[in-house]
């Protein structure tokens, strides 16, 4: 890319923070959000040393405080297709397949976000982003009715469309242009307070599945929620009454552990926000919601299925009293077969792992897997925990079902539809656990050859 032009990541990191800045003046609590979170986090630093040098000698400490991940809901194809257009300016790119419907939500998803080592560090923003299955609303009229209302709305301004097409042909923006972007880009995540249908209309989509509703009632998808990350989810959530937050019951993901795993989150109940509807009616919708995730290390498949496997075993066992208390509890005993320590998660096969060469270490010549053991032991080669940087389909139904106040809708649990939906989105999904696995390949090979050289 020609230095006349604004880098990718240059472009991401204004748009997180200009969608940052706008959701705070939209949902106020977002900025009480983030002020526990940045706390919690300052106290969790002060008190742990060790993690605090962890975070800074993986270049990790810098990002944590612009991490944010949002979430955003469309209804057709081609919404989708012009979002992977959008996306790919700021330099993120379509990672995973998530299947929502098998938890009752009638949508599957990927995450848009950056892939390399050196733009997770800049800004890992990330978006998760869900496409309405139309096909599973049984009545075929209501059907037909929400897809005709999706064919007459653009979500996009002409000048973003614009944009993005000089991005596509030249190969970048000028800083000009990138600024411009961004403010055009806000546009299609901005809240709209009127809806495009009738009331009635309206109901009839909120009885099928509320979120149905919230995706075809709008001139946009509005960001539905922004995410900051803590480094001590259990704490935050104690903490939420006490700033006036009223937390789900209780935290999704895995328990608490010395070596956290993949993702945990919890967030406060969605607002019921007042709507002007096209008949001239008032009502209210329920959407928008503040979420907050601790991310811990990344698992290889082998990993992936001992935690699915678990997780299986938890649920199946659960104790009746819905309390976090409890939930935690149960969750902790059961995931005690779960290995806790770095050093037998990496021998095992069980997580993801940066390698990098200690200053004053050398070697010679090819190098066996038995030697690269003994370089971790001579101190040459340091191991530091690749932090997982995607989402846990069982955790994002969750949070939309708790929030939406719905409950669940068996009959959407039809099979997954990878092909369909990267049709949709006009390329191919990023298997995220074989993205892992080359980053972990290539901070090796690299280490190898500083230490070499």
């Amino acid at each position: 890319m020609s230095s006349v032009y604004v880098s990718s990541d240059e472009i991401r990191d204004q748009f997180s923070r200009a969608m940052s800045a706008m959701y705070q003046q939209e949902v106020p609590q977002y900025g009480t959000l983030l002020s526990l979170t940045e706390a919690v986090n300052q106290a969790v630093l002060a008190a742990n040393p060790g993690l605090n040098s962890q975070l800074q000698n993986s270049d990790e400490l810098a990002r944590i405080n612009v991490e944010r991940h949002g979430a955003i809901r469309v209804g057709s194809p081609g919404e989708l297709a012009m979002l992977r257009r959008m996306f790919a300016v700021m330099g993120m790119e379509p990672v995973g397949y998530y299947d929502l419907a098998a938890a009752g939500v009638p949508v599957h998803s990927t995450a848009f976000r950056p892939v390399s080592d050196e733009a997770l560090k800049r800004n890992p923003f990330r978006v998760f982003t869900s496409l309405l299955r139309l096909e599973l609303i049984e009545k075929v009229e209501l059907r037909e009715q929400a897809s005709e209302i999706l064919k007459a709305r653009d979500i996009f301004t002409a000048n973003v469309k614009v944009l993005i097409e000089r991005f596509e042909q030249q190969g970048g923006l000028s800083a000009f242009d990138a600024e411009q972007f961004v403010q055009e880009a806000l546009e299609t995540f901005r809240w709209h307070d009127n809806a495009t249908v009738d009331l009635a209309t309206y109901e009839r989509l909120h009885d099928e599945h509320r979120l149905i509703a919230d995706v075809v009632c709008f001139r946009g998808p509005h960001i539905n929620h922004l995410t900051p990350r803590t480094l001590d989810i259990d704490e935050v959530q104690r903490r939420m009454p006490t700033v006036g937050i009223d937390p789900k019951v209780t935290i999704e993901g895995p328990p608490r552990r010395d070596c956290p795993i993949l993702l945990r989150q919890t967030s406060f109940k969605a607002l019921e926000e007042t709507i002007a509807f096209a008949d001239a009616a008032e009502g209210k919708h329920t959407a928008r919601f503040g979420e907050i995730e601790q991310r811990g290390i990344a698992l290889t498949r082998k990993g992936r299925e001992l935690y699915d496997q678990l997780l299986a075993v938890a649920k199946e066992s659960a104790p009746a009293v819905a309390n976090n208390d409890a939930h935690q509890a149960h969750l902790s005993d059961v995931f005690k077969a779960f290995p806790d320590a770095y050093e037998t998660l990496r021998c095992e096969g069980l997580a993801f792992f940066h390698y990098q060469a200690v200053q004053g270490g050398s070697v010679q010549g090819p190098i066996s897997v038995e030697q690269v053991e003994s370089l971790i032991e001579q101190g040459a080669l340091s191991v530091i925990p690749m932090i997982y940087e995607d989402f846990l389909p069982v955790s994002a139904a969750g949070i939309f079902q708790s929030n939406l106040g719905g409950s669940s809708h068996d009959h959407y649990a039809s099979s997954a539809s990878q092909q369909e939906f990267e049709q949709a989105l006009g390329s191919a999904v990023i298997d995220e656990i074989a993205l892992y696995a080359q980053r972990q390949q290539a901070s090796l090979e690299q280490a190898l050859a500083q230490l070499s050289g």
